[in-house]
């Protein structure tokens, strides 16, 4: 018996709205739901994260543009989310295939228990049978607690319930070594097994977001590794022919015993993915695999990472940077800080950076900072900068009180994968 995955897919506003009339494409979207439908039949659990609430209100209200003033894009998201998610359910109906809405802001996983409530919920609706359809509460975000694009969230959604796949669909095949529209010679890049490694000096202009869209192909070059780094494995592809996404999820489940990676040479890689491609009959798409081999970011990790935002940050030295990243990690002491970026209260998120001190214990202000992770610390910017460079029996006569040996416990520290 084949596999069962868990698999997320991502729509864009230009992908079931027509940029110039506005108009929805009921043909993609009911080719979707048909996909869906069938993946569902084969025993995958399947999750949507829909952009197009601002750009079905645009039209409902008769408007030509997205106004500048917060307020009134609001507004249309609330007019367009209702009509947009009816849309779904109209066509789901269809198959007897039951939805759920979901309506997120960074705001409603700024905690970790509202974040695992998050997660919980998608749990019990795969369990129930039930399709949830994600989107961005448009109504009630502001740039301060918004996720930015829709490509973020699906794969901050993929890492939630702990995803197989994230397809991210676009208006091209694939990613390529050039954009494709303006250089004919431009190659597809069918396999990345290392971001970080394979994609030095790629154009990623391709791919680049519509009037009615935020996205483009940065975008979700930046989802990709946020969600292979939670061990998602993450494939961009053509929007206009979503039935495709069945034919590569059943061309995944043949290389489920295969490796990816038993040829080093990058060039020679997408030769031989392109010709497994033919072979098969499978469309260009680009695949970014998770590498079993590589430690990726648990929960929590990825939540302090990935879903909180940062209010300031703190610098560390060399030893305590080496003290928490060590196997048996330990937490962060007053004496690894060298300074304190910010105003944040106790138990905020900031960032960690490593920097140099000179003899006298300050930061040395020639050596360019490195953000290297995340804390949540117990003490407030004010407490830190009275504590910073001292041991922690020293807290107490400083500050008056010691609520903690550590600026930071160690399952408040969170690292990106190396």
């Amino acid at each position: 018996m084949s596999k069962t995955y868990t698999i997320v897919i991502k729509l864009g506003s230009s992908s079931l709205v027509d940029e110039k009339t506005k108009e929805p494409k009921l043909s993609i979207m009911s080719l979707v739901v048909e996909t869906v439908v069938k993946l569902r039949r084969m025993g995958h659990k399947v999750i949507i994260v829909s952009s197009g609430g601002i750009a079905v209100g645009l039209k409902t209200l008769n408007l030509e543009k997205r106004p500048k003033h917060l307020a009134q894009v609001q507004a249309i998201a609330a007019v367009g989310q209702g009509r947009l998610i009816g849309r779904w359910d109209s066509l789901f109906s269809q198959f007897s295939q039951r939805i759920a809405q979901i309506l997120i802001t960074r705001n409603d996983i700024v905690d970790w228990t509202q974040y695992k409530n998050a997660q919980n919920t998608i749990y019990e609706l795969l369990q129930m049978g039930v399709v949830p359809i994600v989107n961005e509460n448009d109504t009630l975000s502001v740039s301060e607690i918004k996720f930015g694009d829709n490509d973020t969230l699906s794969a901050i959604t993929a890492a939630l319930c702990g995803a197989d796949y994230l397809f991210l669909l676009t208006d091209v095949d694939c990613l390529y070594t050039d954009n494709p529209r303006a250089n004919p010679d431009a190659k597809p890049i069918l396999i990345v097994p290392d971001m970080s490694q394979s994609l030095n000096g790629v154009n990623t202009s391709g791919g680049s977001g519509s009037d009615v869209g935020t996205g483009g192909m940065m975008t979700k070059l930046i989802a990709a590794e946020l969600a292979t780094n939670a061990g998602v494995n993450t494939i961009i592809m053509r929007s206009s022919e979503p039935a495709n996404i069945y034919k590569v999820v059943c061309y995944m489940q043949t290389l489920e015993n295969k490796s990816d990676n038993v040829i080093d040479n990058f060039e020679q890689l997408q030769l031989s993915e392109l010709d497994h491609l033919k072979k098969n009959r499978i469309p260009l798409h680009t695949r970014f695999t998770a590498d079993e081999n590589q430690h990726h970011l648990k929960s929590r990790e990825f939540w302090m990472l990935h879903g909180l935002v940062s209010k300031g940050a703190v610098v560390i030295d060399r030893g305590a940077y080496a003290a928490l990243t060590r196997k048996n990690k330990a937490g962060l002491l007053p004496a690894g800080v060298i300074d304190v970026e910010g105003q944040f209260h106790e138990l905020e998120c900031v960032d960690l950076k490593l920097g140099a001190k000179l003899s006298d214990g300050s930061l040395d202000p020639n050596t360019p900072l490195t953000i290297i992770g995340r804390a949540r610390c117990n003490y407030t910017s004010g407490e830190l900068q009275k504590i910073k460079g001292l041991q922690s029996d020293q807290i107490e006569s400083v500050l008056g009180y010691a609520d903690s040996e550590y600026v930071a416990h160690r399952e408040n520290l969170a690292f990106p994968p190396h």
